[in-house]
């Protein structure tokens, strides 16, 4: 099975599907050792870890495209990559698409915002017409050479336009092709249901986990979106909020140490160095090194 065809098949399922969202090496093997079955490539995350800039369109696609096939190559899982608007126009949204598909994800989510887009829980959105978008989702149906690959349509219209407008485009994407529906910043457990009573293909959600913002969705675990009617559920911003929450600790520590003069030692901020290399696959490494490398080699290396 195709890691396309697993995810499609993952989003179908009865039990809803959590994604968390994977920004680099770490996330991403952290999120497959902790039992996930998918991820969800936050590019919030990129943008914002790799560039060090907000999320606003700044980050292209290319940057984008470099940041999924390291994540690719890092995880048996597969990865529902984010797209931001398809960079431009339908033709941009075909060569897009098969862009991502060629660099290993299973899925891309597309969404209706002009570019620059914004983050959906930012102020200053704004969209393009449902007719723009409705060509743009089509032109990435039939882009994909893989038909198991998943187009998940984003829509901006419930912030702005409110809840009904974000149902009627959300269909008109998924008679256009789309697989996986998603309203961003959605503002009720009401509206919730609504959509996903509303639209007639599976509906994602985005879970803030914690953090909140002014126009943020309601928090609410897997179990009760399901309830809702919900099909599977994103947390894009988690990992990346408790990375920076993390280091933040650690250097708070460090400027503890500085202030005293003494050493400072905080295994509770730590992961150490056995765990961090079990992590990234050193054991691996080490076997692969048993089997390929000559006994001159093993002896000057390991004695």
């Amino acid at each position: 099975m195709t890691l396309a065809a697993r995810l499609r098949a993952l989003i179908d399922a009865p039990e809803i599907l959590v994604m968390p969202g994977v920004y680099d090496g770490f996330s991403n093997r952290i999120v497959e050792a902790s039992g996930f079955s998918a991820a969800f490539v936050t590019g919030a995350g990129l943008a914002e870890a790799r560039l060090g800039e907000p999320d606003v369109g700044i980050m292209g696609l290319e940057e984008n495209l470099a940041g999924v096939r390291a994540l690719v190559a890092s995880t048996s899982l597969p990865l529902l990559a984010d797209a931001d608007t398809g960079y431009g126009n339908a033709i941009n949204a075909y060569y897009t698409v098969r862009a991502f598909e060629s660099a290993g994800a299973a899925g891309v989510m597309l969404e209706d915002q002009v570019w620059p887009k914004r983050c959906g829980h930012m102020a200053g959105k704004e969209l393009i017409s449902a007719d723009e978008m409705v060509q743009k989702i089509r032109a990435a149906a039939d882009a994909r050479r893989d038909p198991d690959f998943v187009i998940k349509a984003r829509t901006d219209a419930a912030g702005p336009y409110g809840i009904d407008e974000a149902i009627r485009r959300a269909n008109l994407y998924a008679d256009a092709g789309a697989d996986l529906l998603f309203a961003d910043a959605v503002l009720s457990v009401d509206d919730i249901r609504k959509f996903a009573s509303g639209v007639r293909k599976p509906v994602s959600v985005n879970m803030g986990f914690g953090i909140r913002t002014r126009s943020t969705t309601p928090l609410l675990s897997p179990a009760q979106l399901q309830g809702l009617g919900v099909a599977a559920v994103i947390w894009p911003r988690m990992l990346t909020a408790a990375a920076i929450a993390g280091m933040k600790r650690a250097l708070e520590a460090a400027q503890e140490s500085l202030r005293t003069g003494k050493p400072v030692d905080r295994p509770d901020l730590l992961v150490g160095f056995e765990e961090l290399n079990d992590l990234v696959g050193l054991p691996r490494i080490k076997a692969m090194e048993e089997r390929y490398l000559t006994e001159e080699q093993l002896a000057a290396k390991y004695g």
